[in-house]
């Protein structure tokens, strides 16, 4: 099989040679942003919008990678070209990561000196979805965590940046609640934010409801799935959520791109709604797999098997 290849400022290189410093700022300060996208039947899903929210993330940051977002795109696609004998044709993350570089005190001793990195590179989604795959029927637990969300006028999440250590944090509290829990965040009032790398939301009396667009990361994902809603004629409302609202819900998921959306249906230790995946959960779900041509928990099955053997 070929081997898988990234692109790095402009060069083709083996995937186990794509290495940086260790004095540059994204492990110095967690100082740099990046993008996750996914493919279906290995074509980029709203990769345009990636690479937009990838572009804002720099310029909150400040860091000129040296490519207009045209250039990054076709970056991408050359990415995906060279790479394709090598993912055996399986479905695959797109990973952006553009650091600051290194930091101008160790200069002599940075290969590729102090100017931004730019790297891209592709993954098959086998362990992702795989590891997943029971979750659309089993559901997941979420827990309201001791660690709450960074507020933005701290450091605005929406920037997609690096600097999470805030979800590690909420990620362990999590598990320490019980093994396998996952973290849901609060802002400093009280109310839902986002779970650690993925948007949240809920149904109640048939409408949608999703945390306001402010202390979050405004996921590409959680915007299909309002733009999906709205096709199918469902009410959505961004608006405040508390911990309270959660308990009288009638169902609820979560929303990120390599899974799309995975119902919750147990919160703090009690079932959500009837405990099962619910109706607006099972109707949303299935006009995604419409929209990009393929059985999405289907193919997470598929992918749970081949992860048996399956190697990286």
């Amino acid at each position: 099989m070929s081997q898988r290849l990234v692109y790095f400022n402009g060069d083709f290189v083996p995937e186990q040679e794509a290495r940086i410093s260790i004095f540059d700022c994204a492990l110095m300060y967690g100082d740099m942003a990046f993008e996750m996208t996914r493919s279906f039947a290995q074509q980029p899903y709203r990769l345009r919008e990636h690479l937009e929210r990838l572009y804002a993330s720099l310029r909150y940051a400040e860091i000129g990678c040296g490519l207009s977002i045209d250039q990054m795109e076709e970056a991408t696609h050359q990415t995906l070209e060279r790479n394709l004998p090598a993912l055996d044709g399986l479905d695959f993350q797109i990973m952006h990561d553009v650091t600051r570089g290194a930091l101008p005190l160790y200069d002599t001793l940075v290969r590729e000196g102090i100017r931004p990195i730019v790297t891209i590179n592709v993954f098959p989604l086998v362990r992702h979805l795989g590891g997943m795959a029971a979750k659309y029927e089993e559901g997941v637990h979420f827990v309201i965590t001791p660690q709450q969300s960074v507020p933005a006028r701290y450091l605005d999440p929406k920037a997609k940046t690096r600097s999470r250590l805030h979800y590690k944090v909420a990620e362990l509290q999590a598990a320490h609640m019980e093994k396998g829990a996952l973290a849901l965040l609060t802002d400093e009032h009280g109310f839902i934010t986002e779970g650690t790398g993925n948007n949240f939301f809920m149904v109640r009396q048939g409408e949608l409801l999703t945390p306001k667009p402010r202390d979050i990361l405004r996921g590409v994902s959680r915007g299909a799935c309002l733009e999906l809603a709205a096709r199918l004629g469902l009410k959505a409302h961004e608006t405040d959520i508390e911990p309270y609202d959660l308990r009288q819900a009638d169902e609820a998921w979560f929303t990120s791109t390599t899974i799309c959306m995975i119902p919750i249906t147990r919160f703090n230790f009690q079932s959500v709604g009837s405990g099962k995946p619910g109706p607006v959960y099972r109707q949303l779900l299935d006009a995604w797999s419409a929209e990009v041509g393929l059985d999405i928990p289907g193919q997470a099955r598929q992918y749970a098997e081949l992860a048996k053997t399956w190697k990286p």
